[in-house]
């Protein structure tokens, strides 16, 4: 028999992993379900952080979580780290199913070397971060944020940093730097906006309309808005940087709901002071919380909002329905599998 072990936490909760999770449990999986506990969202988000930035071993496990982590040959986490000691101690493991699409919680080359498949759950919550980046696309070039924060202290203000050029989005280009699934719902709302659509990613394999392929220089000198959508890679580090944004028009606006480390924060707030970029939308940060000291909270062309563009509770829900479908797959012996580490699974 199969056994499953899938840890939640407070996005992901042990009732959602519960439900999500039935089928498997209906095929004769057995599945335990324990919970990754915090005192809070920030908490866990904090843990998250420190794991993004220092691996998967950065952050411990407690012991009662994975005591028996030996038995099961299933693993499901969210954001709960998968080290290589815990990798290590699952000798029956075979598989590692996380509830995202970012595994960076989880040793994959420890993973690989032991042959265990390592599965993500791509677009789960792509379009929470579609809708969201739409909004705040709204939100910064109508003022609507600053508008909002004026009123409530009873300021009827009417003047912004964009007062000279305030867009009706019909008939704007609007440049997209990744084209997965987030890219591709946002070219979709947009389209219905009646925007022109220019998209950059070197990977694309979708037909792109309503988009058309171009590469980053000419995304970047046509766009009024630029919408930051790629995977954060070695080589997408700073994807947009100084050089980048000296070629974004004046009054082109950049968002940035993807990854922090895709946009370089310094060259942002130099541009964003100087004028040489029109205004900003930001939901992702090199550090979170943001200090109270932070020169973004000092700009008034830029958006904030933190860290929310992916939490719907559709979102989360439905993660690990999506994920009980493929690992079904899995046990079946079928292919086409969101697999991220090449291993050949054979159940």
């Amino acid at each position: 028999m199969h056994k499953l072990l899938a840890l939640g936490d407070l996005l992901v909760p042990a009732e959602f992993m519960e439900v999500g999770f039935e089928p498997l449990r209906r095929a004769g999986v057995e599945v335990i379900v324990r919970q990754w506990e915090h005192a809070a969202i920030a908490q866990l988000q904090r843990d998250n952080l420190l794991v993004e930035q220092g691996g998967p071993e950065a952050v411990a496990l407690p012991e009662e979580l994975t005591h028996d982590v030996a038995e099961f040959d299933l693993l499901s986490v969210q954001f709960a780290p998968v080290g290589a000691s815990l990798i290590e101690a699952a000798a029956r493991l075979r598989l590692i199913a996380v509830l995202r699409g970012g595994v960076e919680n989880v040793a994959v080359a420890a993973a690989t070397e032991r042959g265990i498949a390592v599965l993500n759950t791509p677009g789960r919550n792509a379009r929470a971060v579609a809708e969201f980046t739409v909004g705040v696309i709204l939100a910064e070039v109508r003022n609507i944020a600053r508008s909002h924060a004026a009123l409530k202290q009873a300021d009827w203000r009417k003047t912004f940093p964009n007062s000279a050029h305030i867009p009706e989005l019909y008939g704007k280009t609007v440049g997209l730097v990744g084209y997965g699934y987030v890219g591709f719902l946002v070219a979709g709302m947009l389209h219905a906006f009646g925007c022109r659509l220019l998209a950059y990613d070197p990977y694309a394999k979708r037909d792109p309309a309503p988009a058309a392929l171009v590469d980053l220089p000419t995304l970047l000198r046509e766009s009024d808005v630029i919408s930051v959508h790629a995977r954060l890679t070695d080589e997408s580090y700073h994807l947009i940087g100084e050089a980048e944004l000296a070629q974004a028009k004046p009054t082109a606006v950049l968002v940035n709901t993807a990854r922090s480390g895709l946009v370089d924060e310094v060259a942002l707030i130099d541009a964003l002071r100087t004028g040489r970029l029109g205004g900003a939308a930001l939901d992702v940060f090199d550090e979170e919380p943001l200090p109270a000291d932070h020169p973004f909270l000092t700009l008034d062309n830029l958006t904030l909002t933190p860290h929310l563009a992916g939490g719907t509770r559709d979102a989360f829900a439905n993660s690990p329905r999506l994920m009980a479908n493929h690992l079904l797959k899995a046990l079946a012996g079928e292919g086409d599998l969101p697999v991220v580490n090449g291993v050949t699974l054979a159940f």
